[in-house]
């Protein structure tokens, strides 16, 4: 009888590593999708900034966000790697109107791996790949 409740004790645990899933309703951008083909195929299916072109990997980052009225157009995106989009998204680097990469402060002085070291910091001051069209380079 002890065995039998301590093994309830132990399933009831929030830290069950047994497989739970939830049923959720998502609101989906339908626009999405064909911005980021229309971003990817403008960039050659490259990250703006580390040139990696495996597509699974890359994203088409919004300049200006949907909810500050960004439109899904591709002057207003550009290609990143996954990791280069989340830093972009957390002002970990933003881009200057002349095309120049910029990292933060904070974040040049960091000492940590190779990953802040080579695709944050050694960026600083590079310039982005554009796409060949002016019509489509970032605005």
């Amino acid at each position: 009888m002890r065995d039998g409740w301590a093994r309830g004790l132990v399933d009831a645990s929030p830290f069950n590593p047994a497989r739970r899933y939830a049923e959720v309703i998502v609101q989906r951008r339908l626009h999405q999708r064909p911005f980021r083909d229309r971003v990817l195929l403008a960039y050659g299916s490259q990250c703006a900034l580390c040139r990696l072109r495996h597509p699974r990997l890359l994203d088409a980052a919004h300049i200006k966000e949907d909810s500050d009225g960004g439109e899904p157009i591709v002057p207003n995106g550009m290609a990143m790697c996954a990791i280069h989009h989340r830093a972009f998204d957390a002002y970990v680097l933003g881009v200057r109107p002349d095309y120049v990469v910029d990292i933060r402060g904070d974040v040049l002085l960091e000492e940590d791996g190779p990953t802040l070291q080579h695709a944050l910091q050694g960026l600083h001051g590079e310039l982005i790949i554009l796409p060949k069209r002016r019509v489509e380079r970032p605005s």
